[in-house]
């Protein structure tokens, strides 16, 4: 009986243990560490990026046609060939001698991750 109890406690001491693990490292999980949601990805892109890259992604924006920079086309082959990591790091840190300017503190990353989600839909979408 002594033996039974020594692993119950043992296992309650692992499972206290763990969970205080569990506790402490839970605020330095990323928002990648989750599944991405094109839904709230097309709200992110409605408020934030369709006056510049347009509706459907086109770069055809009503702000967009303003700049001196065209906004990117999704549906370019160039754009379709960027990584999910290379469009979170442009929506991020922006674009240098660009109108895309960072969105890092703005957005979080959740809110980034879910509009790259969004961004792959409509490349897809005339493919």
């Amino acid at each position: 009986m002594r033996v039974i109890s020594r692993n119950i406690m043992s296992a309650r001491r692992v499972t206290l243990s763990m969970g205080l693990i569990g506790f402490l490292f839970a605020p330095l999980l990323h928002a990648q560490d989750y599944p991405a949601d094109t839904t709230r990805g097309k709200d992110v892109y409605q408020r934030h990026c369709l006056a510049c890259h347009g509706v459907g992604g086109w770069g055809d924006g009503p702000d967009g046609k303003a700049l001196k920079v065209v906004p990117a086309n999704f549906h370019r082959f160039t754009s379709f060939l960027k990584s999910d990591e290379e469009l979170l790091r442009t929506i991020e840190h922006g674009v240098v001698f660009s109108p895309m300017h960072a969105w890092r503190g703005q957005l979080t990353d959740g809110e980034m991750q879910d509009v790259v989600a969004y961004i792959r839909l409509l490349s897809q979408a005339a493919h």
